[in-house]
């Protein structure tokens, strides 16, 4: 995931402390895929992604600052994000994902404290063979 400090989609400020996040996967044969975290209550069906082709996948969150665990979910199956900055162990034996979006960045891709955010030229993808 890549974080950019408060823009919308659109790369507009939204004026409200929101940041708008970048989610790409990549599956050469899934032909469903959405995101479901604790942004969305674990529910995929609420964030859908939407195929670009070649088996790429994008989304565009807009998330307040705060810590959020997430799972891709390709035809079913529930996937970690192998290039996510951190996991956590989850209750079912394996890890979510984590993403921390800052309140503020300062421009060197770290956030207030210390938080390790991605840079926004990064494009994390995920490469899964189900």
């Amino acid at each position: 995931m890549t974080k950019k400090k408060n823009q919308k989609p659109n790369g507009h400020s939204n004026g409200n402390g929101r940041h708008a996040v970048h989610v790409e996967f990549s599956h050469p044969t899934a032909t469903a895929v959405a995101i479901a975290g604790t942004f969305n209550n674990w529910r995929p069906e609420a964030t859908p992604m939407v195929a670009m082709g070649e088996g790429r996948w994008l989304k565009e969150l807009v998330l307040p600052p705060g810590r959020y665990e997430y799972l891709f979910v390709a035809d079913g199956h529930w996937l970690a994000d192998p290039r996510a900055q951190a996991t956590t162990p989850n209750p079912f034996g394996g890890v979510n994902s984590v993403v921390t979006v800052p309140k503020e960045q300062n421009g060197n891709g770290q956030g207030k404290g210390g938080t390790a955010v991605a840079s926004a030229r990064q494009k994390p993808r995920i490469d899964h063979e189900l």
